[in-house]
């Protein structure tokens, strides 16, 4: 299968391990994957706080550039970033850019799901030694409904040792929230400091997640009170070989 990845403006500037991975993983189960250099934004963060017409010329270019690709599928390391795209018909009154936009939207996945549903893999032959634990990022599981999916993948990475999270749980967002944390920095804290609690508490090497928005945060704070526990993108775990 031929994949044309979009890697997201995080993972492009400050977790690359995570495109690293992606890129890496989806080769070794024979897909050939190409990356178009163009690629910019996908508008979230404008569309987020408001600036929809910033937002809807950041989705035109987006939409125009994977448009021009004849790879099969568009592939993600982001549920964030993929939620977007598939929320690009909401910027158009324009029927035929509402249209261009739901058949991007189409072709697009999250990397966990794309394995599970689209390669129909769980078993990607990676290895990781110690005890994992995940984090639902908010967009994937509430946006695109992906819960059971990397789970699935990381059940079946050889070495380790899949927790589940005390309460509040891998489900409670982390604080993140794009601008939220910025605009509500107290508020943003304290919902972190409950999900580090619990994180610590269930007493892994690594929190792993499918975002790097929330593995930064989560890592940040994880760093300040001086634990030894990492914070690892799905990608970067499957990556991991013998």
């Amino acid at each position: 299968m031929r994949v044309s990845l979009f890697v997201t403006c995080l993972a492009d500037q400050l977790w690359p391990s995570a495109a690293v991975g992606a890129v890496d993983v989806l080769r070794r189960l024979g897909c050939a994957v190409e990356f178009d250099e163009r690629q910019t934004c996908c508008g979230q963060p404008a569309f987020n706080t408001g600036y929809r017409p910033a937002a809807r010329a950041l989705a035109r270019r987006l939409i125009e550039i994977f448009e021009a690709s004849a790879a099969d599928a568009i592939v993600s390391p982001s549920g964030s970033c993929t939620a977007m795209v598939h929320h690009y018909d909401q910027l158009f009154d324009d029927a035929r850019w509402r249209e261009r936009a739901q058949g991007v939207a189409e072709r697009t996945h999250e990397l966990s799901s794309f394995l599970v549903h689209q390669l129909g893999v769980e078993d990607v032959g990676a290895s990781f030694s110690g005890r994992l634990t995940w984090h639902d990022a908010c967009h994937g599981l509430r946006d695109l409904g992906i819960r059971d999916e990397p789970r699935r993948l990381l059940r079946h990475v050889q070495g380790a040792q899949l927790v589940e999270l005390p309460p509040p749980g891998a489900e409670t967002c982390c604080g993140f929230g794009g601008t939220f944390s910025v605009k509500y920095p107290e508020i943003s804290v304290a919902m972190l400091d409950e999900k580090v609690d619990a994180i610590e508490r269930a007493g892994v090497d690594a929190v792993v997640s499918g975002d790097a928005s929330c593995l930064m945060q989560i890592a940040g704070r994880l760093s300040r009170r001086g634990s030894t526990v990492r914070a690892l993108h799905l990608a970067e775990v499957l990556a991991s070989r013998p």
